[in-house]
């Protein structure tokens, strides 16, 4: 069934997606960000799909990763009218899984968005799920979703500064409301010299 959805997108949405992939039976579509809303309610609302639960939203930062190894878990076709390669795709990469219960099928939906304009649509209208997902991924990451009826930090505090989970977060990230630690403390116990 994974190869028959992946060939349905790219009859019905061929202006929308510029590669796809089917790895131990894990479809795997790459859909445009400025198609990705007409691409997710036609995967929802199309009775050959019906894909009426989103599992998870999450967000991949691909900074510094070898551009040939990124080839390997995000193919593109090499014609697409994007301009997109695999070895120049943006930064972040946002990943939706989808389940059809009606229909027992799977598919995974990838989108990209670049660090300079990290924002893609939001998918609550579709699917309420993608509510705390969408959340998660804005406030780890940095993606920001389009449209969130209550886009706001859910893992952290409200005045962190920057997204933990990305590659350029500095390791000694220290906030405004947890102090520095005092290195004397540590150094006066033996163990810790």
């Amino acid at each position: 069934m994974s190869d028959l959805l992946i060939a349905l997108l790219r009859a019905e949405k061929p202006q929308a997606v510029f590669g796809s992939h089917n790895t131990a039976g894990d479809a795997t579509i790459l859909v445009a960000r400025e198609h990705l809303v007409d691409v997710m309610q036609f995967l929802r609302d199309d009775p050959r799909c019906r894909m009426e639960q989103l599992i998870d939203v999450t967000v991949a930062d691909y900074l510094e990763y070898a551009p040939e190894l990124r080839g390997q878990v995000s193919p593109c076709d090499a014609d697409n009218r994007f301009g997109f390669t695999s070895a120049r795709l943006p930064r972040f990469e946002v990943v939706y899984h989808l389940l059809s219960l009606s229909l027992n099928h799977r598919l995974r939906v990838k989108t990209f968005a670049p660090e300079d304009d990290a924002v893609v649509p939001s998918m609550c209208d579709l699917w309420i799920a993608a509510n705390w997902g969408e959340r998660e991924a804005w406030d780890m990451l940095g993606v920001r979703f389009e449209g969130h009826p209550d886009l706001r930090r859910i893992l952290t505090y409200p005045e962190f500064k920057g997204h933990p989970v990305r590659k350029d977060y500095p390791l000694r990230g220290y906030q405004p409301l947890i102090p520095m630690p005092e290195l004397g403390h540590y150094t006066d116990q033996e163990n810790f010299r």
